[in-house]
């Protein structure tokens, strides 16, 4: 019979050439929590308890699917995303921890927004995914219209099984924001964010094969000698479809943050802040639209 211990030592000595020692001790969590229906807190306590055969069995299993470079979330079919649960899949990118700032920071920015009195803010998620940012704020702000885009029908597919799995109402529509003819009936939004490609070849070389290897690749890279090209778009967008002082928000490649200010300082677009993320690098960008 494995213990709870056991478990950690051989998700050390079986993905030590995948992850570090800390990523290691945080999937295994991961994958016991899931897998024993225990709290975090127990399996942190009781670390000489039995795990069940049956579960020790699928425990095994997914290590060996961990050892090809497979991210966890995939394996377990979901993830926690700004204390909401997430299906993710192949079609769709795995949340990150520093999209939940940039959610937090939309949040927080809502009331400097003047609306009239009596009407709810309208939002657009540019390049959804598995609906994350657009749900998340949409549970946020019970009244506000959100709407998503997409130009994958299967990352769409999931978004709206999470909506219903969140139980919020979130507009989803099938749409390349390269090449748009978006109408939408209330084509007016006080705020417009997107977490959009940004992945440069060069950036590829240094990033884990857990990410390159099974991650969607539309919705990670773009073209070396255009690495703004889906900023451009969205903020061509933007001034047309933002209502006056509305809010632009991204998620940013960390080594262009100069340039995306300087690209939205000629769009016309003012306030503009860059903005680091929990690991000190530049990674989110708010500006106004006058």
């Amino acid at each position: 019979m494995k213990t709870i211990k056991d478990v950690f030592l051989s998700f050390q000595q079986g993905l030590n050439k995948v992850y570090d020692t800390r990523e290691i001790e945080a999937i295994a969590l991961l994958v016991l929590e899931e897998i024993t229906d225990m709290s975090r807190a127990k399996i942190k306590a009781f670390p000489e308890d039995d795990v069940p055969g049956e579960a020790a069995e699928k425990i095994q299993g997914i290590l060996e699917e961990l050892k090809t470079g497979r991210p966890v979330q995939y394996i377990l079919g979901n993830t926690e995303f700004y204390g909401l649960n997430f299906l993710v899949n192949p079609a769709t990118l795995i949340p990150r921890p520093e999209t939940e700032e940039l959610v937090e920071w939309t949040l927080s920015s809502v009331s400097s927004l003047k609306l009239a009195v009596g009407s709810s803010v309208s939002i657009l998620d540019i390049g959804t995914g598995s609906g994350c940012i657009a749900i998340s704020l949409k549970k946020n702000l019970p009244n506000a219209k959100v709407t998503a885009i997409d130009i994958s029908p299967e990352a769409l597919h999931t978004a709206k099984q999470n909506a219903v799995i969140n139980d919020v109402e979130v507009e989803f529509i099938e749409q390349d924001i390269l090449n748009t003819k978006f109408e939408i009936e209330h084509s007016k939004f006080e705020i417009i964010i997107s977490n959009p490609p940004y992945v440069t070849l060069i950036d590829k070389a240094q990033m884990h094969q857990n990410v390159t290897g099974f991650e969607p690749h539309t919705a990670l890279f773009v073209p070396e000698n255009d690495p703004l090209i889906f900023y451009k778009a969205i903020a061509d967008f933007a001034v047309k479809q933002l209502s006056e002082n509305g809010l632009l928000f991204f998620e940013i490649n960390e080594n262009f943050g100069k340039e995306t200010v300087e690209l939205l300082t000629d769009k016309g677009f003012t306030d503009i802040e860059l903005r680091k993320d929990m690991s000190g690098r530049d990674r989110m960008m708010k500006a106004v639209k006058v």
